[in-house]
């Protein structure tokens, strides 16, 4: 079903090649910067950018170049199966036809508090409203914390024992992503699949063990509609990599 997903897309984008007003559709980039400002799992970890040069050389024109250090888990990144599950797909072995591929979105947002999991419920009453979640379909879900992007007290939950409190996917939820829906991947606009709280990471098991990858801190999910938009996430390919920064769009056809 993926290879048809994936060619489906493929015939998309030939078809905007063809005609003019598919090319009016709107690409939503879903991405936050990686900056100092970055929030990470680990508050020790950072992104740190050091200028080589910028400025004008002897050549007389202008140079600028860069290096930068950054943990895998942090900003808007994806992770690998492995980061989870021993002896599954690192970030450079994901095909790419579980990082492309049809998007729907599930909206919690108005009742996503603290530690609230996505249940099974939540999935199901999404289809009775919207319609079955396609086979090999990248699932969004929207919990409303991308509003306290760039706080991070607040965009982790932090109660006054610096414990998290943030909303996930429950594992049953994750379960029945993977194994009724043969999804390709999941996101979220959180720190993590799984609620703050969690010590046992059950959601990310749940996916990961099936070769299933996440994407968190995604961006800009108030912009997409429940569904009629493609998904594009591409990490940076590390090898052996159990995470990495993610570039995530959606492509909406007009």
């Amino acid at each position: 079903m993926r290879k048809v997903v994936c060619l489906s897309l493929l015939l998309m984008f030939c078809s905007c090649a063809r005609e003019p007003n598919l090319l009016k559709g709107e690409w939503i980039d879903l991405s936050h910067d990686f900056s100092e400002d970055t929030i990470y799992w680990n508050e020790t970890d950072s992104f740190k950018k050091e200028v080589i040069h910028e400025g004008r050389t002897q050549g007389g024109y202008y140079y600028s170049a860069y290096r930068f250090c950054t943990a895998e888990h942090g900003g808007t990144h994806l992770d690998a199966p492995i980061h989870f599950a021993e002896g599954r797909q690192t970030v450079s072995q994901l095909p790419l036809n579980r990082l492309i591929g049809e998007g729907v979105k599930i909206d919690v947002s108005d009742r996503a508090r603290g530690d609230y999991k996505v249940s099974v419920d939540d999935l199901e009453n999404w289809e009775k409203a919207n319609g079955k979640i396609p086979d090999g379909a990248i699932v969004l879900i929207q919990t409303g914390y991308g509003r306290y992007w760039g706080d991070r007290k607040s965009y982790m939950g932090m109660d006054e024992f610096g414990e998290r409190h943030f909303p996930g996917l429950s594992r049953e939820a994750a379960q029945w992503l993977v194994r009724e829906r043969r999804i390709g991947a999941v996101g979220i606009d959180t720190a993590s699949i799984d609620v703050g709280s969690s010590k046992n990471f059950e959601a990310h098991v749940a996916l990961m063990s099936e070769n299933v990858p996440a994407f968190e801190n995604v961006a800009g999910l108030e912009r997409l509609p429940v569904r009629g938009f493609w998904v594009v996430a591409l990490p940076m390919k590390i090898k052996g990599g159990s995470g990495a920064p993610l570039r995530i769009v959606a492509f909406l056809p007009k």
